[in-house]
């Protein structure tokens, strides 16, 4: 493939994979192979809305040396290692679409495949939590693609899917999700209630940006009274450590001061961004987060991040990305 076609299937990319669900904000990352010795991959911390295939970095498979006005993203050494390990790979996407992951905490048991399924997803591997940026990520997803598989389940963070082309790569994501919704346990068809306007107003006044999540996901987890603690990174990057549960609108009014997201049983999640951006990625964060707590809370698996790891994305996403989001 020339390199401008490369460039454009990877800007493009991002806007579809939003469009599906598949990626929040600018986590993820995705690239197209060039030539035998080149791929092109994104940028790092860029939003995927205006991403241009200007910004979209060439990078060499063998050294991993790279030219453009940006950085490439953390994950390079993934994507290179996917090249060198699975033959007549052409394009590599990371997700973090939100059934994957909840399916990604309870291991390769709960996932009910048939042979056919897994054919159809290049054969499918779990790897271990390692930090993003990482040589233990690194070395965990390579030991996973070393097994042969073109989907990998990243433990606490997403999934990697690889194809012949952007086409194969993308169906395999969707179908990894249709396969992930099949299987994921716990769920809820609890509907919303309206919003009390008082609530809202209230939040609005001290944080303009204030909104409501309240999918049945989020009505349901919040019915359970229960803070919710981080399983999944980019909660704990953006969320943090814990969303706490209030039991009454008082009490979430208050927690809202400290917290960014609570829970509040017959509402869903009051939630708070620093801009209305904001506020729509951390709607997407709490219903990835409920969902994959009442998938492993029905698996009967607790599953967390270690208090280090939150500590870590925390402060990373603090001191830079918040800060990079923009370009």
């Amino acid at each position: 493939m020339d390199e401008q076609t490369a460039r454009a299937q990877v800007a493009e990319t991002g806007r579809l994979l939003l469009a599906q669900q598949l990626v929040a904000r600018t986590w993820g990352n995705f690239s197209c192979t060039v030539d035998e010795s080149r791929f092109c991959i994104t940028p790092s911390g860029l939003g995927y809305e205006a991403m241009t295939p200007e910004d979209v970095v060439l990078c060499d498979r063998r050294d991993g040396s790279w030219q453009g006005t940006r950085k490439p993203s953390s994950e390079l050494g993934i994507h290179a290692a996917a090249y060198a390990l699975l033959p007549n790979t052409g394009f590599v996407i990371h997700t973090h679409q939100i059934y994957a992951s909840a399916l990604g905490l309870t291991g390769p048991d709960s996932l009910r495949l048939s042979e056919a399924e897994r054919r159809e997803l290049g054969g499918i591997a779990w790897a271990k939590y390692g930090l993003p940026g990482t040589k233990t990520l690194h070395k965990n997803v390579q030991d996973a693609m070393a097994t042969g598989a073109r989907t990998v389940m990243m433990v606490n963070h997403g999934a990697l899917i690889c194809g012949k082309d952007r086409e194969e790569a993308m169906a395999r994501a969707l179908l990894l999700e249709d396969f992930c919704r099949r299987s994921c346990l716990g769920q809820s068809d609890a509907e919303a209630s309206e919003v009390p306007d008082e609530l809202l107003r209230r939040a609005q006044e001290r944080f303009p940006t204030a909104a409501v999540a309240d999918t049945s996901a989020v009505l349901a987890l919040a019915a359970l009274r229960e803070p919710l603690r981080a399983q999944l990174d980019d909660m704990a990057q953006m969320i943090g450590r814990v969303a706490p549960a209030a039991a009454d609108t008082g009490e979430a009014l208050r927690l809202l001061e400290k917290h960014n997201t609570v829970l509040l049983p017959g509402v869903g999640a009051l939630l708070r961004g620093e801009d209305a951006d904001d506020s729509e990625a951390l709607k997407l964060l709490i219903h990835k987060a409920a969902v994959a707590a009442l998938h492993c809370r029905a698996a009967g698996r607790n599953v967390r991040l270690s208090l280090l790891d939150d500590a870590i994305m925390r402060s990373f996403y603090l001191k830079k990305y918040s800060k990079r989001k923009n370009g």
